[in-house]
């Protein structure tokens, strides 16, 4: 079964400045919790278009695919590897990318970004739209109910927040 998740962040930052911190591949990892020790394994990385000049060889633009290595649970002997595309990609707007290989049968999410202005100062809303599915069989929906969902949804609200401390310090 196919659950779906959704977030939404306003924060006080410029739509190109936020855009550009999440089209950049070297920040996936800063935007996962320390104790999954997520690295980037690979990467094959397609310059996205009309990216305003920039040169830097980290935007991951349509065609783009990265492989993560993580740890699925706080002290876990094993790394798993997960494998994803950019399949969908418009620049200042949105992108999302979804599971070539790893540990679920299906996953697709797409970060949409657009201006907000909130009490008179000009922003950015961030919008996370995620499609996903475990691979357990008939253990997928105890294991999503028992364990997952609250994994989810307690790794976006770290995104939130971490988000915010780096596009401050940036």
């Amino acid at each position: 079964m196919r659950h779906t998740f959704q977030s939404t962040q306003w924060v006080p930052y410029s739509l190109e400045r936020v855009f550009a911190f999440f089209a950049n591949s070297a920040n996936l990892p800063r935007l996962m919790p320390a104790w999954q020790k997520a690295r980037i394994e690979s990467s094959a990385l397609v310059t996205p278009p009309n990216s305003g000049g920039r040169s830097e060889s980290t935007f991951a633009g349509k065609g783009s695919v990265m492989t993560i290595s993580f740890l699925p649970f706080p002290l876990s002997p094993i790394r798993l590897r997960w494998v994803a595309s950019i399949v969908a990609f418009e620049w200042n707007s949105y992108f999302c990318d979804e599971q070539q290989k790893g540990p679920f049968a299906y996953w697709r999410h797409c970060h949409r970004v657009s201006e907000e202005r909130r009490n008179g100062v000009d922003g950015t809303l961030v919008m996370d739209d995620l499609i996903y599915e475990l691979p357990l069989g008939i253990l997928a929906e105890p294991a999503h109910f028992l364990f997952l969902r609250r994994q989810v949804e307690a790794i976006f609200a770290f995104r939130q927040r971490r988000l915010v401390e780096l596009l401050g310090s940036s």
